[in-house]
């Protein structure tokens, strides 16, 4: 019985399968733009200015919120009726959107949510990263001429890649077992869930909406067998990094 739970899952190719390439999506973009504006708003605050530590404290504050609040945040806010999003598009004569029910914006929508949220979690890893690496190189680069570029990507960036890879661990973890935010900004009533269905939307389902626990199970060994895989693959780039 248990091996035919794994036959019926790997063989269904109407909601498994298109929920692992939506797991698969949502991670990796959300992770490639939480990463690169990390980073650029790092850099902004690795230098001292005035006013600095108000800009560290309001880029930190979508930190403060859990993940339930923040989606029940942005569903009032991208609400098809009431919500701000909709009335800012109203006012420059764009008809309204549906955000989080359409079948091509609800993935891109919960998408900027997490980078909106997470972003800032990067901003301070790389931060603390960029503040232990000594100033030598830094000096010696721009005493030979090197531009600002050149010195970011030939002396920076090497030097703080282990950090780099760190960050992209912790938050490839936190992205693939993304739950609270896409029930949240879904929730009863909120529409189908199929739009952002992703692995643990679909093991939820099959649960508490189904009772199939059993299928529900093996959707979730799978689910941990694929993200072992993926921070194993992170994990030997990190070692690569370091040599």
């Amino acid at each position: 019985m248990g091996f035919q739970n794994y036959v019926e899952v790997l063989s269904d190719t109407e909601r498994f399968w298109p929920a692992v390439g939506r797991t698969a999506t949502f991670t990796v973009v959300a992770l490639l733009f939480e990463v690169v504006l990390g980073m650029a708003v790092a850099l902004l605050l690795w230098r001292p200015f005035r006013g600095q530590k108000w800009v560290r404290v309001a880029i930190l504050m979508p930190l403060v919120a859990t993940p339930v609040a923040v989606g029940m945040m942005w569903r009032l806010i991208f609400d098809p009726n009431i919500g701000l999003a909709n009335q800012v598009l109203g006012w420059v004569g764009i008809a309204p959107q549906p955000w989080l029910a359409g079948p091509h914006s609800a993935l891109p929508t919960t998408i900027f949510i997490d980078i909106w949220q997470w972003t800032p979690m990067v901003v301070l890893i790389l931060l603390a990263g960029l503040t232990s690496l000594s100033d030598e190189p830094q000096e010696a680069a721009r005493i030979d001429g090197a531009s600002t570029w050149q010195r970011f990507r030939h002396v920076t960036l090497p030097l703080l890649m282990p950090t780099v890879i760190v960050a992209i661990l912790l938050r490839a973890i936190d992205g693939l077992k993304t739950f609270d935010i896409l029930y949240a900004t879904k929730g009863r009533g909120g529409g189908s869930f199929h739009e952002v269905e992703t692995l643990n939307v679909y093991a939820y389902g099959l649960s508490f909406d189904y009772n199939e626990y059993g299928i529900s199970s093996t959707v979730l060994i799978i689910f941990f067998l694929i993200i072992i895989g993926s921070m194993w693959a992170l994990t030997a780039k990190r070692k690569e990094a370091q040599r």
